[in-house]
């Protein structure tokens, strides 16, 4: 091969390289981020009091609960009830992929059942945050549940980038599918049905997590519906979306936000980069008792884990790739029953009953690729028996 071959072709190669950098290796461009000292000050325009930080402090959460507890007292009053509130149902959701499906079909059996209660409070992670708004909404919203999680495939999730475009991008896949899933069944007339149940004192609650800021983010869904902002419903859609962004495997959700005027972007991502569950700070009625406020009520909780109680366990190739993936679902796992055994001392401490459902060992459905459609229905069958024939509720975590 002569030198002015290989010139021509270290050329050629340098052309394409350069294209590519241009065309597949752009960088997603971002408004500024929110400057440290101003971080829990920041507001989404229009919706003050959108979200919480409850890492830092809870005493707007704990004030915003109270008001509900009022709203829902003076809701029974002039619906000719006792004013006097009964015990609450309180249900978290967690995170776990298409595991959801069994939370999916639970839900949807214990509607058959006819003994599903309504929640005065739903809280949703990751894949529990696509499940909250509809279990939140109540039964006539299961098909809602059924047809996301015995329909979907991969390619209504994401889809695939090119390596290269990847390596320069915010995430290995897009997650624009996801997003058509998300506004197809997150509508106005379901956000009406949220704002006119958070009007009852009812409670809608979503964890993201801020990577600007390293903190997890607990927004009021409920608040944000019944705001009515223009764009609330979009608001709505793109924290959904964000909590169920995986970091570095699907796009971060960029939120504007405002402080004294100057826009400013937040970068959110899955609320399982915090927590994989979450109910409410153990320091909830503490803080209420130093606003002069009593906190007695009793509760039954229930928590559904989107997980197996035990980790999927293969051997593991000395390769890096091959170590990073198991090593992420084992945190994860371990992260799951280290938020299960807190949500359990806390409800113990404060004379809750708890009560705990997650994927046993007698399910053990093929699971070929994530977000199969037939895992999927298997396990939403398998959650939806368990719901209508009386599912037996866990007492404490395993």
């Amino acid at each position: 091969m002569g030198r002015r071959t290989v010139a021509l072709g270290v050329a050629v190669i340098g052309a394409v390289a350069g294209v590519l950098t241009a065309r597949g290796l752009r960088v997603p461009s971002r408004l500024r981020a929110v400057p440290k000292e101003l971080t829990t000050r920041a507001e989404v325009p229009g919706i003050p009091g959108a979200r919480y930080w409850t890492g830092v402090d809870i005493e707007p959460f704990v004030r915003d609960v109270l008001k509900a507890r009022d709203r829902e007292a003076k809701h029974r009053e002039s619906s000719g009830l006792e004013r006097e509130l009964p015990a609450a149902a309180l249900l978290g959701v967690s995170g776990g992929g298409d595991n959801g499906a069994f939370g999916a079909g639970l839900l949807c059996g214990w509607s058959e059942s006819g003994t599903r209660p309504q929640f005065k409070a739903v809280t949703g992670i990751s894949t529990g945050a696509l499940i909250a708004p509809p279990a939140f909404a109540g039964p006539e919203y299961d098909h809602v549940l059924r047809t996301v999680f015995t329909s979907v495939g991969p390619s209504d999730i994401a889809s695939k980038r090119s390596l290269l475009a990847a390596i320069n991008n915010d995430g290995m896949a897009d997650n624009r599918p996801l997003w058509g899933q998300i506004s197809r069944y997150i509508d106005e007339r379901l956000l009406e049905k949220i704002a006119d149940e958070h009007a009852k004192g009812r409670i809608l609650l979503v964890g993201t997590t801020n990577l600007d800021a390293c903190q997890p983010v607990i927004w009021n869904m409920g608040k944000i519906a019944a705001s009515g902002a223009p764009g609330a419903l979009h608001l709505f859609r793109t924290i959904l979306l964000a909590s169920a962004a995986v970091p570095g495997a699907f796009p971060p959700s960029m939120i504007r936000v405002e402080v004294d005027g100057e826009i400013y972007e937040e970068m959110h991502v899955d609320g399982g980069a915090s927590a994989q569950v979450f109910l409410y700070p153990p320091s909830l009625r503490g803080v209420a008792a130093s606003l002069g406020e009593e906190m007695t009520r009793k509760a039954h909780v229930y928590i559904i884990r989107n997980a197996p109680r035990r980790a999927s366990q293969a051997p593991v190739k000395r390769q890096t790739i091959s170590i990073v993936s198991p090593a992420i679902r084992s945190l994860i796992h371990v992260q799951g029953f280290g938020d299960l055994h807190r949500i359990y001392g806390t409800a113990h401490r404060d004379g809750l009953d708890f009560n705990l459902a997650f994927v046993d060992d007698d399910f053990d459905a093929e699971h070929p690729k994530e977000f199969d459609t037939q895992y999927m229905r298997a396990l939403f069958d398998y959650g939806y028996r368990q719901g209508r024939d009386g599912y037996s509720w866990k007492k404490s975590p395993p």
